[in-house]
């Protein structure tokens, strides 16, 4: 059941299920928003889903098809006859059309393509030969097009025959006889000027636009930063191919920061878009499996410091009171520097050839950091910690401990820092996700080299 159980509309809906009420059902599908009716479906067992999808069947049941979780969408058509299914296919958008091809199976796919007609055929097959991932792969060609040559009245009347077949309306871009994209105009701009204005007076240049060929984020970016409706996706030659719509950079966006967040934390396999609740344990499992078995056996290595280093810790076993703290420091503080270039990076902010001002710009506020940590520590071993009644080796002092911790955790947090600023620029110049690689890889790090910082120092400044 969703959590939002007290909206009346879904009640109703989930009631009438429970009743195979079909006539309540339907009444009351109507007026639910299908985005909450596929909530609700993602819910349902099968017995429930196959109930709800026959009731209100394939007019109503196209738009909540295209907000499915993309691991149901198969099991969803599969609860339409083959004429219904034909209608469903035929009444979604282009680009919802393309994204359910590309995430069906390939004998599915064979099926839903011998339902098209020929020209959806046609255009879904040229929209596959792009990547899920790219602009192409994300755009709608269901867009207004008319040319510079034609007037206000002749372009509103090419307009007014396709608006059942426009995805939006919001932008009218204009091309040439090739096809090439020239510019752009605004509804309004038709609307009100009189109708023996050539267009090519009154439409703007497109200075916003991306290549088919484009990483689908870098698309929905230009979308966020130019404040854009619509950008309009083009080939090589300038050709105007279709344009990705706000509400697909939202849904891009959000795939893609789900997708970060969860390398951040160690999280592989493939995105699920499932809810949390309703994703079994197994995939779960096997989502995060392999990174904790891996960084388990890293974490050996930070054993294998301490054992070299037990020694120091014999001589001075007050030492073993500060090593996590100096150790989680610096996982702190390199988190914190990771974080903040991934997401620079993701937003486009670092551009090439940077690395070396960010790793300078990282180290002086890690060292500000390392700075007020080592000075917050010190006072506390020297004024707090002697009240403690704990022994210390003769050859040192509280004073001298300060010093010595205080010195180990700036040189950990100087450390960390820096390396935590580096690892994401370096992840992405060899081609790798600098999420996936600097999250995991820099807690591991920043362990054993806090723990080489720690004792080193300690030795050094004691004389141990």
């Amino acid at each position: 059941m969703p959590e939002d159980e007290e909206d009346k509309p879904i009640s109703e809906v989930m009631r009438a299920i429970e009743a195979r009420d079909g006539s309540a059902l339907l009444s009351t599908a109507e007026n639910v928003h299908y985005a909450d009716l596929a909530e609700l479906y993602e819910h349902l067992d099968d017995e429930d889903r196959d109930f709800l999808f026959k009731t209100i069947g394939p007019e109503i049941a196209t738009d909540v098809v295209a907000e499915l979780p993309y691991s149901l969408i198969e099991d969803a058509l599969g609860h339409f006859k083959p004429a219904q299914l034909r209608f469903l296919l035929k009444n979604l958008s282009d680009d919802d059309r393309v994204d359910i091809f590309q995430v069906v199976s390939e004998e599915a796919q064979v099926r839903f393509f011998s339902l098209l007609g020929p020209r959806d055929k046609e255009l879904t097959k040229n929209l596959l030969k792009y990547e899920e991932d790219t602009a192409g792969g994300r755009m709608t060609t269901q867009i207004g097009r008319i040319t510079p040559d034609m007037t206000v009245k002749q372009a509103l009347a090419i307009l007014n025959r396709d608006r059942e077949d426009t995805e939006t309306l919001a932008r009218i871009f204009v091309v040439d006889e090739q096809g090439r994209l020239v510019g752009k105009v605004r509804l309004r701009d038709l609307a009100f000027n009189t109708w023996d204005t050539p267009v090519h007076d009154i439409m703007d240049s497109v200075d916003e636009f991306t290549l088919a060929t484009a990483d689908q984020e870098d698309a929905a970016r230009l979308l966020s930063r130019y404040d854009l409706v619509v950008l309009p996706v083009v080939d090589e030659f300038h050709h105007l191919l279709g344009v990705i719509t706000y509400d697909d950079a939202l849904e891009i966006m959000q795939e893609e920061s789900t997708e970060d967040i969860e390398k951040l934390g160690g999280i592989g396999g493939e995105q699920t878009e499932l809810t949390y609740l309703n994703t079994s344990v197994p995939t779960h499992y096997r989502r995060r499996v392999i990174w904790l078995v891996g960084l388990a056996f890293v974490s050996i290595i930070s054993g294998y410091v301490m054992f070299r280093f037990s020694g120091v810790l014999e001589k001075a076993f007050v030492l073993s009171l500060f090593l996590p703290m100096v150790v989680a420091s610096g996982g702190n503080a390199g988190g914190q520097a990771a974080t903040m270039v991934i997401r620079a990076l993701a937003l486009g902010e670092i551009g090439t050839g940077t690395a070396l001002r960010i790793a300078w710009k990282e180290a002086r506020i890690g060292i500000s950091l390392g700075i007020t940590l080592g000075i917050s520590i010190a006072l506390f071993i020297s004024f707090v910690l002697p009240r403690f009644q704990l022994e210390t080796p003769e050859s040192f002092t509280f004073l001298k401990l300060s010093l010595a911790v205080a010195a180990a955790i700036t040189l950990q947090v100087l450390s960390a820092t820096t390396l935590g600023a580096l690892l994401p620029i370096t992840a992405r110049a060899i081609k790798l996700d600098p999420a996936v690689v600097s999250a995991p890889s820099l807690a591991s790090i920043v362990d054993v080299s806090g723990m080489l910082i720690y004792f080193g120092t300690a030795a050094a400044i004691l004389n141990l």
